[in-house]
């Protein structure tokens, strides 16, 4: 293991590429693992838009390794990105064997950004195979870049006094050489808080003046009203080297939403399309339960980076452009 901690990639076997299109502020992320890694998936947001989540659950037992995840913005559009990825790995033989050709297995999940830069523009399939192409195991750059590039936070007065989100990645040394690391894309409804201090590091801005307006505490003035918008989500990856089958997978995925339950407030509304993928690409054994606590703690580490990595855009601060 390398001796470094802080990204997802100081889990062995994966690999990080981003595309980044800085003038229309949109992106995508992949996150490759051409050795195959065991899949799994947890859904808690309410407007999800994803791409071979059926696959990742233990119900359909025929198919139970993925070989990358994307992560994208353009709503639905930019779930074709997935498409370069697939034909990445084609090219290189990589996927799942049928007998008659090798299919590459590539979940992956969307946040929407259409409301800021270019909303005709998005990624395509020439974008997810740049990324592949842009992959490596090196320390994975956050903030306005790929998945993250046009992610905002803190939408409930909308876009107008929103802040930045961006792209973050966390990851924790379990012992006996485990490894745990999580990327998220962090796009929510609710605030970006520090889990530490409960204090808003992002999030929605006072309709006058300056400070931070708490959006929970807002939509409880706008009681009885349905919120109309649909702009929103925290998508992420959660990588292992531990040795899990699908139904530990599954099951780490769903500890690992505790980490967006610290980090955003409020977490996993009708709005939001939180969707979180873990891939288990070794043999080591570690305590299921221990991998999926820090799956939760590097999810949660790896959204605050987000917004604290991000940069600022044109009618948009990022947390840095309010620190004294």
């Amino acid at each position: 293991m390398k001796a470094h901690m802080g990204s997802i990639t100081d889990v062995p076997g994966i690999r990080v590429g981003h595309a980044t299109d800085e003038r229309a502020c949109t992106g995508c992320t992949v996150v490759l693992c051409e050795q195959g890694a065991t899949v799994g998936v947890a859904i808690r947001g309410g407007a999800p838009g994803t791409r071979e989540t059926d696959l990742c659950r233990p119900a359909h037992p025929l198919v139970t390794r993925a070989h990358a995840v994307l992560l994208s913005g353009g709503s639905a559009f930019g779930l074709a990105a997935a498409e370069g990825v697939v034909r990445y790995l084609r090219e290189r033989g990589i996927g799942y064997e049928t007998g008659v050709a090798r299919v590459p297995i590539v979940p992956a999940a969307i946040l929407f950004d259409l409301a800021v830069g270019d909303s005709s523009a998005h990624p395509d399939a020439a974008m997810g195979y740049a990324a592949c192409q842009a992959a490596d195991d090196g320390p994975v750059p956050e903030g306005n870049v790929g998945a993250g590039t046009g992610a905002t936070v803190g939408k409930l007065l909308g876009m107008q006094r929103c802040m930045k989100g961006g792209l973050g990645t966390a990851s924790a040394d379990l012992g006996g050489g485990v490894a745990v690391g999580a990327l998220v894309a962090v796009n929510c409804l609710g605030d970006v808080v520090d889990p530490a201090t409960g204090q808003i590091i992002a999030g929605t801005r006072k309709p006058m003046g300056r400070g931070f307006a708490d959006t929970q505490e807002l939509m409880r003035s706008y009681a009885g009203r349905v919120f109309l918008s649909f702009t929103h989500t925290v998508i992420g990856v959660v990588a292992t080297n531990a040795a899990l089958d699908p139904v530990q997978a599954n099951f780490v995925a769903e500890m690992a939403h505790d980490g967006i339950a610290r980090a955003v407030r409020p977490a996993h509304t009708l709005l939001d399309g939180d969707t979180l993928f873990v891939l288990a690409t070794g043999k080591a054994q570690a305590d299921v339960s221990l991998v999926g606590a820090y799956a939760a703690t590097t999810v949660a580490d790896a959204i605050v980076r987000a917004v604290r990595a991000a940069r600022g855009i044109p009618g948009i601060p990022a947390a840095a452009d309010l620190s004294p």
